[in-house]
C-alpha cells in the first residue's frame, strides 16, 4: 500500500477530517438536516399502518419515532448554535435562493414527532402525550405558516431566481402548511372539548388550502421549466420526488380530515356538513393519488436518467425518502377506504421501497458526517 493509499484510510477513519475545524459542523449547518428527520419521522409513520398485520413491526417503528426526536433535538441545537455563534454567515440564508428553501423542513420534521406522540405516544404515556402533540402542533403551525408566507415573499423582493434553475425544491417552504393540516387531522378527535376540536379541524382546513393551491400552481411551471429547459443538474436529481410531497400530503389531508369531520361537526351542531366533509376526503384524496401516479412514473423514470449518467451523494438524497413515505401512507390510507386490495398491496410495496431507501441514504450520510464533507453552506461559499 503507498503512503497516499494509507493517508486516504487513516483520513476516512478520523472523524471530521474533511473539516479545517469541528467548528466547521456549527458554521455550516444547514436547515437541509432537517430533511433526515422528516424521512426518519415518515418511515416510522409508515411501518405502524401494519402493526395489525405484522405487530413486530411496531416495535421497531416506535424507535424509529424516538430516535427522530433525538435527532431532531440534535439538529435544533446545532442550527440554534449557528444562529448564536456564526450569526453573520447564518443570516445569508434568507438571500440564497436554494438553501433558504429548506426552511420548510423544519415545521415538517417536527410534524412527524408530533403524529408519533399520537401514534406511540398515547398507548405508552396516555393522555399526557395528547398535551405534549397539542402544544408542538401549535408551534408547527406558527413555523409552516410563517414559512409558507415569508420564504416565498423573500422570493419576490430579494432572491433571485430564474426559470432555468428552477427545481422541485421550490414547493418545499409551501408544502409545510399541509404536513400540519394532516397532524391537526390526527389530533383534532383526541381533544377532549368539542370547540376545540371544531377550532383544530377548521385551522387544518385552512392550512391545506393554505398550501395544496400554490403547490399545484409551481407544478405547473416546474412541468413547464422541465420541458423548456430539460433536467436540473445531477446534484438537484432527488427533486424529482418532491413533486410527489405536496401530492400525497395533501390526498392524505383530505382524507384523514374528511374521517375527522363527521363527528367533530355534529359535536359542534354542525353534522348536516359531515356527509360531504366525509366524501369530500375520499374522491379529493382519490383524484390527488390519481395524480400523483404521473409524477411517481416520472421520477423514477428520472431517476433511472440519472443513475445511467452518475448520481453524485448529498444530503439532498433525503428527498427521495419524505415524499415516497407520504405517498405510501396515504395509498395505505387510500387502501383502508376503499375496498380494493391492490391499493394496500400497492402502499406496502411503496412502504419496502422506502425502508431500502431510507437505509441506503442514512448509511452514506452517516458515512458523509462522519467525514465531514456533508457539512457545506452554499451561503459562505465566497468566504
Amino acid at each position: 500500500m503507498t503512503f497516499e493509499q494509507m493517508r486516504a484510510v487513516t483520513l476516512g477513519l478520523q472523524p471530521l477530517s474533511r473539516l479545517d475545524s469541528p467548528r466547521e459542523v456549527v458554521r455550516q449547518f444547514t436547515p437541509n438536516w432537517f430533511a433526515a428527520t422528516m424521512g426518519t419521522g415518515i418511515l416510522a409513520i409508515a411501518l405502524s399502518q401494519f402493526q395489525a398485520d405484522v405487530p413486530m413491526l411496531h416495535p421497531v417503528a416506535e424507535g424509529l419515532w424516538m430516535f427522530n426526536i433525538a435527532l431532531f433535538a440534535l439538529f435544533a441545537g446545532l442550527y440554534a448554535a449557528r444562529w448564536i455563534f456564526f450569526f453573520d454567515g447564518a443570516k445569508r440564508i434568507f438571500g440564497h435562493s436554494v438553501v433558504s428553501m429548506f426552511f420548510g423542513c423544519i415545521p415538517m420534521g417536527l410534524a412527524t414527532i408530533v403524529n408519533g406522540f399520537l401514534i406511540f405516544g398515547l398507548p405508552r404515556y396516555g393522555e399526557v402525550a395528547v398535551g405534549i402533540a397539542e402544544t408542538l402542533w401549535w408551534i408547527d403551525v406558527a413555523m409552516a405558516a410563517a414559512c409558507g408566507v415569508a420564504i416565498p415573499f423573500m422570493m419576490f423582493t430579494r432572491q433571485s431566481h430564474t426559470i432555468d434553475q428552477m427545481t422541485a425544491v421550490w414547493l418545499l417552504p409551501v408544502v409545510a402548511a399541509e404536513v400540519a393540516a394532516v397532524s391537526g387531522g390526527l389530533l383534532a378527535p383526541h381533544l377532549v372539548d368539542p370547540h376545540s376540536q371544531l377550532v383544530v379541524l377548521t385551522l387544518s382546513y385552512a392550512l391545506w388550502a393554505l398550501s395544496v393551491p400554490i403547490a399545484l400552481s409551481i407544478l405547473v411551471v416546474l412541468l413547464l421549466r422541465m420541458a423548456v429547459h430539460k433536467l436540473p443538474h445531477a446534484n438537484m436529481a432527488a427533486s424529482s420526488w418532491l413533486a410527489l410531497g405536496p401530492i400525497g400530503t395533501g390526498a392524505l389531508g383530505l382524507m384523514t380530515l374528511g374521517g375527522a369531520a363527521p363527528a367533530i361537526l355534529s359535536a359542534n351542531g354542525l353534522e348536516r356538513f359531515g356527509a360531504f366533509a366525509e366524501g369530500l376526503g375520499l374522491f379529493g384524496g382519490l383524484l390527488l393519488w390519481g395524480y400523483g401516479l404521473w409524477w411517481l412514473a416520472m421520477a423514477v423514470l428520472v431517476t433511472l436518467r440519472y443513475l445511467r449518467d452518475g448520481l453524485p451523494f448529498n444530503i439532498g438524497w433525503w428527498g427521495y425518502t419524505f415524499p415516497l413515505g407520504v405517498y405510501a401512507v396515504a395509498t395505505l390510507k387510500l387502501g383502508t377506504l376503499l375496498p380494493l386490495a391492490a391499493i394496500h398491496v400497492f402502499g406496502a410495496v411503496l412502504v419496502a421501497v422506502l425502508a431500502v431507501l431510507w437505509v441506503i441514504v442514512g448509511t452514506r450520510t452517516v458515512r458523509g458526517a462522519w467525514r465531514g464533507d456533508l457539512f457545506v453552506s452554499p451561503c459562505l461559499k465566497a468566504d
